[in-house]
């Protein structure tokens, strides 16, 4: 009796290829690698504050901390108006949401040459490095939120319908921080004058966003050139929902809303079109 033959085996392959130089935007391998963008931004949130005397308490003591001095010169000395609400809240709710912008273009540009060891050895979507650091910073914007909350309840400012519009708000601070976090990315990879030139690029952008002013001080045309600052609308939206100050117009917030988008596409873009060589030059 004839022993029966094993039946073939079935080779199963997979190839790994670049993508093209304008391979869309990788939404559905972000997807996939989902998982891989959370243990990032956990390892994220556990390198930043492992062994930190404060820990998470950095969260609030940098916009405390810049708010007091802000206050001093601005409130005090220069007596900068602060649209109905005592300055240092006024401060408070603008750099609460300004160092969530400015710490994730500011760290995630260098996230890719940071971790060069990753790209070198195993393949995912490049585009999660960049991202997992803008995840991880809104842990640290939540609990700067709820300290604001705080603060204007205790100058008795108690939250209004309005706290209901934060979530928009976010959404476009969010891509506002990861269309320039990922385009700074990019280019730092292959020009690392980037990190050399950031510090003071976010110094400007500082004083061109109603940080530590009013963006009702600009009016007529001009508020709607200011309004390409993306920026600018999300921190006087945010202070319009949580303190009840003066609100955007509908004419800019939808100017910053195009200009955020357009970053954010054009970062993508530029970012799948340089992904193909990050491996060989970081």
């Amino acid at each position: 009796m004839s022993a029966v033959a094993p039946p073939p085996m079935l080779e199963h392959r997979v190839r790994i290829r670049p993508p093209s130089r304008w391979g869309g935007s990788g939404l559905r391998e972000l997807w996939e690698y989902r998982e891989l963008w959370y243990f990032l931004a956990k390892r994220e949130l556990q390198v930043r504050y492992k062994q930190s005397l404060l820990g998470i308490g950095w969260a609030v003591l940098q916009p405390v901390a810049l708010t007091a001095i802000f206050s001093l010169i601005f409130g005090n000395l220069v007596s900068v108006p602060s649209d109905g609400v005592p300055y240092p809240l006024f401060a408070l709710g603008g750099f609460t949401t300004w160092l969530f912008i400015s710490t994730s273009v500011a760290q995630a540009s260098g996230s890719l040459v940071a971790d060069a060891n990753l790209l070198t050895k195993v393949y995912f979507p490049r585009l999660i490095i960049p991202l997992a650091k803008v995840t991880a910073l809104l842990v640290d914007l939540a609990i700067a939120l709820v300290v604001l909350i705080i603060v204007a309840a205790a100058y008795g400012r108690w939250p209004t319908l309005q706290l209901l519009t934060v979530p928009l708000w976010l959404v476009l601070g969010c891509t506002v921080a990861a269309g320039a976090a990922i385009y700074g990315a990019a280019l730092n990879v292959r020009y690392r004058d980037v990190q050399a030139v950031l510090p003071l690029a976010v110094q400007i952008w500082l004083f061109l966003t109603p940080v530590a002013y009013p963006a009702s001080l600009v009016s007529g045309a001009w508020e709607y050139i200011y309004a390409v600052n993306p920026a600018a609308s999300v921190i006087t939206g945010m202070r319009w929902a949580l303190l009840d100050t003066t609100p955007p117009s509908v004419g800019s917030v939808a100017i910053s809303v195009a200009t955020a988008l357009l970053v954010l596409a054009a970062g993508v873009l530029y970012f799948r079109r340089s992904e193909r060589y990050f491996a060989d030059i970081v």
